[in-house]
């Protein structure tokens, strides 16, 4: 930059004087220079911020904004990052996925992280209601009501209600939680019986079986031909409560199950001792798979899969199962043979559901994610990837037949999660374990009635001491 020179030729100032002028001219021109270049500097970096920015999604640059979510699902980690990937590229939004397995590990690092006020903006919480409602009180959870109800609930309108029931908690809940929806199911479940297709043909069974006599029936032709009948992981003791459940709803009813629950009823009434003694009928009719009592479910899957028998009792997720174990397999699900008068339920609701960190710095991003995630075409991409049941019901054309089949009894499900009361965990054990001993032959119907009544006054009069 040239420098300024100062003419005094033709005015006589003293050498100072001259001095002082000259130092401040060329000061405020190197002052005037200096705004110069910081002015030029600025509007090259807006024109470098506008260029960058114009990419429409934002992931050349740095995420408008970072989402964390914490889950156990081994299945679908790369599923999962595949959809984050998207949804960065659409709206700018990062979310980060962190997989945590298996789920006992899982469920130890998300109640370590609550203690300790460090949980991520989104993460899954596989407990039982009680413990949810405790997370919920404790602030750790967003009730998602106000966005599930938005726009004369379109959200909540997209989801099976079933699937809306496990994550909502009712007006006057036992646990005085605040009404509302607290998660975002992402798949939905249930458990009914599976039947091969192929065995029941060479047994002569043309249909499976709608009644129980019916049920009974193939049994007898199965029986005859050296099949075995009905697999399932009778050694978990929930699975057997959960079928026996299921003929509770049919032969007595729903609301006289609450009673008995409530301890109005006893389970000595003979519409119990009828529920008890369906195993005795299996058994005798050598419906029951040998050695269906201690087998694991993953054992009775990759029996039905191999074509070692002709039922299975087990849920939706099966279908990748089975599709993993034999893609061959042909088969087919059915509703539970009906026994009484009254509506059969199935178990069944959310599989698996995400929860807002209420206390969450990212928490209205973190639900525009997971409104997203759950829409139809995340779902239907969902399903076809991972072979579960989608949540959002308005995918469905979308999926598998056997997917379907499992789809059209989502309405017919029900849950202990779900249910207006909840029975002593003692009294379950004695329950199931006393079903065991009904179906080896150590116990009669009557006995195991008698025995769990006994429990049920046990736990009744401690409660009412305390």
């Amino acid at each position: 930059m040239p420098s300024l020179k100062f003419k005094t030729q033709n005015v006589k100032l003293k050498p100072k004087t001259q001095s002082f002028l000259r130092k401040t001219f060329n000061f405020k021109f190197q002052l005037y220079a200096l705004r110069l270049q910081l002015y030029t500097f600025c509007a090259l970096s807006l024109v470098i911020l506008i260029s960058g920015c114009g990419g429409g999604g934002g992931s050349s640059g740095q995420p408008k904004a970072t989402i964390t979510a914490w889950h156990w699902m081994t299945d679908r980690d790369s599923i999962f990052n595949e959809l984050a990937e998207r949804y960065e590229e659409k709206t700018g939004v990062a979310v980060k996925f962190e997989l945590y397995a298996p789920s006992d590990s899982y469920t130890q690092k998300v109640r370590a992280a609550a203690q300790a006020g460090t949980l991520p903006d989104i993460y899954g919480l596989l407990a039982e209601k009680r413990d949810f409602a405790s997370f919920i009180i404790a602030g750790h959870v967003a009730n998602l009501n106000p966005e599930m109800e938005a726009d004369s609930s379109v959200w909540k309108n997209e989801f099976f209600s079933r699937a809306i029931a496990v994550n909502e908690f009712l007006p006057d809940n036992e646990f005085k939680v605040e009404p509302g929806i607290y998660g975002v199911p992402l798949d939905v479940m249930n458990i009914q019986m599976l039947y091969n297709k192929d065995l029941l043909k060479e047994a002569g069974i043309k249909k499976p079986p709608k009644t129980w006599e019916e049920f009974l029936a193939a049994g007898a032709k199965l029986k005859e031909r050296g099949i075995q009948g009905l697999v399932s992981g009778w050694g978990e003791v929930w699975m057997i409560d959960c079928f026996a459940s299921n003929y509770a709803f049919n032969i007595m009813g729903e609301d006289k199950v609450m009673q008995t629950i409530k301890g109005e009823i006893t389970y000595t009434d003979p519409d119990w001792v009828s529920v008890f003694a369906l195993f005795k009928e299996m058994a005798d009719n050598g419906l029951l798979y040998n050695g269906i009592v201690t087998m694991v479910n993953k054992t009775a899957e990759q029996l039905f899969a191999n074509n070692k028998a002709a039922f299975a009792f087990n849920g939706s997720w099966c279908v990748n199962v089975y599709a993993g174990m034999n893609p061959n397999l042909n088969y087919g699900a059915m509703f539970p043979p009906s026994h009484g008068i009254y509506p059969l339920k199935i178990w069944g609701g959310a599989g698996s559901s995400l929860l807002v960190n209420n206390r969450s710095l990212v928490k209205n991003e973190a639900i525009e994610f997971l409104k997203w995630l759950s829409s139809p075409e995340q779902q239907a991409y969902l399903a076809d990837a991972t072979k579960n049941l989608p949540a959002n019901k308005n995918c469905l054309a979308k999926i598998s037949p056997i997917l379907s089949e499992f789809s059209a009894a989502m309405e017919e499900t029900t849950h202990p999660n779900i249910w207006p009361v909840h029975e002593f965990p003692q009294v379950i054990e004695a329950f199931d374990k006393g079903i065991q001993a009904i179906i080896i032959g150590e116990k009669t119907a009557q006995q195991v009635a008698e025995d769990v009544q006994k429990i049920k006054e046990r736990e009744l009069a401690k409660k009412n001491k305390s």
